[in-house]
């Protein structure tokens, strides 16, 4: 894969514009959720809302990037990760320092194991899973230069 990078288009406006990004997450089972992602996870919880209108919880994630990609690319990351396509438009990545473990855990609390950890082509160690909220979560540990 070429890597592309225009300078231009790397920070058109003098500071960036969005100073977040947050994904919302509606979770039919709000507290399994929770627990899945704060607890065996381990996000940091950063704030937590409760009210007669509802709950709802705002969990760190580390450092946050939006990743756009082609319906064939998607195609690939699908096949290279799990060996057929699986995902929705819409897949959560985290990077953690070990994607064999931390799968173990999360299969431990209830997420469903799509794909064991295995060496992508970019170098990186991933697993696929199905985890609490419907979401489709790819663990991902870089392992640094090929070379």
């Amino acid at each position: 894969m070429t890597a592309t990078t225009d300078p231009a288009r790397a920070n058109p406006t003098p500071s960036p514009a969005v100073r977040e990004l947050r994904l919302v997450v509606t979770a039919n089972d709000y507290d399994e959720a929770l627990r899945f992602y704060r607890d065996v996870l381990g996000l940091p919880e950063r704030a937590a809302f409760s009210s007669a209108d509802g709950r709802v919880t705002i969990l760190e994630a580390g450092r946050a990037t939006l990743e756009l990609t082609d319906p064939p690319h998607a195609e690939f990351i699908d096949e290279v990760e799990v060996g057929r396509r699986v995902a929705g438009h819409i897949r959560v990545a985290f990077e953690v320092d070990d994607s064999p473990a931390v799968t173990a855990a999360l299969a431990r609390a209830g997420a469903q194991v799509l794909a064991e950890p295995r060496r992508t082509p970019w170098n990186s160690l991933n697993a696929r899973l199905a985890a609490p909220g419907g979401l489709q979560v790819t663990l991902f540990t870089e392992l640094g230069d090929s070379t």
